[in-house]
């Protein structure tokens, strides 16, 4: 989950979701490549955050008894399996894609656990077998992928709330060819630009669902999900523009 706190509580944003509004920033840019796989791109975006661990206790939750955003949960290798499971029922395009998410995530985690060592090992080795399958040079691969980690990035600025005031820059991604991007909102009111502009249409709008929740504190997790059922939900809009 992402967690906010709000002025009357929290808002929940689920993480399958933010990845869902990745997916529509991805829709916008001029694709590139085969048509097949930039679907496989697009569909490697949308579900890079699914598989999620069940709640089994207060896994959803802080000591406090809050609701936990995501980057206080530690690294689940369940999950990173679940993920590179559902993906190769979609390809090796989706997998090779998959699989350098997972790597750039938790590479840093190298050296700390010997069955997180050996899935990045794994995913190395798949990696290198998917692009000579699929003859994809590395920086055909790198490019795709630049592309999920760039929309990954800015659907998170936007979903935690992150954008600077007073019209600052904040950047969202430098790929490998060196394009570093900015986002920005000029106006207090007014809609975000990119700079450069990377897109198709010269404006456009992007939306997600959050949950609204008014009880600050659960005492496990079967609590919190009863009450994000029942939450109100809001949809969050954004206006891009080329300004």
């Amino acid at each position: 989950m992402i967690v906010n706190l709000t002025n009357a509580g929290w808002q929940i944003i689920y993480q399958q979701a933010h990845a869902l509004l990745a997916a529509q920033l991805a829709w916008h840019w001029e694709p590139f490549g085969p048509a097949d796989r930039w679907v496989s791109i697009l569909a490697a975006i949308a579900q890079h955050d699914d598989e999620q661990p069940t709640w089994d206790g207060h896994y959803g939750l802080t000591p406090a008894g809050a609701p936990a955003d995501f980057s206080l949960q530690e690294f689940s290798l369940e999950q990173a399996r679940g993920v590179m499971k559902a993906a190769r029922f979609q390809g090796r395009w989706r997998c090779l894609l998959t699989s350098l998410h997972l790597s750039t995530l938790y590479e840093p985690l190298r050296g700390q656990n010997p069955a997180t060592d050996a899935f990045l090992d794994e995913q190395r080795a798949s990696q290198q077998a998917w692009r000579r399958q699929l003859k994809v040079s590395k920086p055909e691969a790198q490019r795709a992928y630049d592309l999920m980690h760039w929309c990954d990035r800015l659907s998170l600025i936007l979903c935690r709330q992150e954008l600077p005031e007073m019209s600052r820059a904040l950047e969202i991604y430098t790929g490998a060819d060196g394009q570093r991007y900015d986002v920005r909102r000029p106006a207090p009111d007014g809609p975000l630009t990119v700079t450069p502009w990377p897109f198709k249409a010269q404006q456009f709008t992007l939306s997600v669902e959050a949950s609204l929740l008014a009880q600050l504190q659960f005492k496990d997790d079967t609590e919190l999900a009863a009450a994000l059922r029942e939450a109100p939900i809001e949809t969050l809009n954004w206006e891009v523009a080329k300004l």
